[in-house]
């Protein structure tokens, strides 16, 4: 059973909806996700939801950059299998920097999962939602990217402590 409270979230929370002021982030976009219904998008949930989108953001942040010289800069074929290991690192990294900075942030809040359990539990079930939306939006629109997704999938599939990593 989840005990945290559910909350109007974001719904479409990734790195290109915070800017930076040169004082403060500022969250941008507050729609949802454009290709769901607005019923679907002023339902309540989770704020791991919105977690959940930041965590695949990182990802994509740091496996596109090898996909593609348009993200990040210009990355020789030859050196891709090399840089892997080193995006996957930094994606780790990221990650748990965010999600420990968020859990310092939120605690103590109803929204927040009180117990690491649930945390996880809501996390790998958002970033599925997340990972598996992603990949019918490469399929349809970017097929030359759904490696990232696919990526992902298979880490959020993989045995339990390594799911627990994939989101952390």
């Amino acid at each position: 059973k989840v005990r945290s409270m559910r909350i109007r979230c974001h719904g479409d929370f990734h790195a290109g909806q915070v800017l930076w002021t040169g004082k403060d982030f500022v969250f941008i976009d507050f729609e949802g996700e454009p290709g769901r219904p607005l019923s679907e998008r002023r339902h309540k949930r989770s704020s791991m939801s919105d977690v959940a989108g930041m965590l695949r953001s990182f990802h994509y942040a740091a496996f596109g950059t090898l996909l593609s010289p348009h993200v990040g800069g210009a990355v020789r074929p030859e050196d891709v299998a090399r840089l892997e290991p080193w995006a996957g690192h930094w994606y780790l990294w990221v990650a748990a920097s965010f999600l420990r900075a968020y859990r310092e942030g939120a605690a103590g809040q109803p929204f927040m999962p009180a117990d690491t359990e649930e945390l996880y539990a809501m996390l790998e079930v958002w970033a599925l939602q997340k990972v598996l939306y992603e990949l019918a939006y490469e399929l349809n629109n970017r097929p030359d990217w759904v490696s990232i997704p696919v990526r992902g999938l298979v880490e959020l599939l993989g045995p339990t402590d390594q799911a627990a990593v994939a989101v952390a």
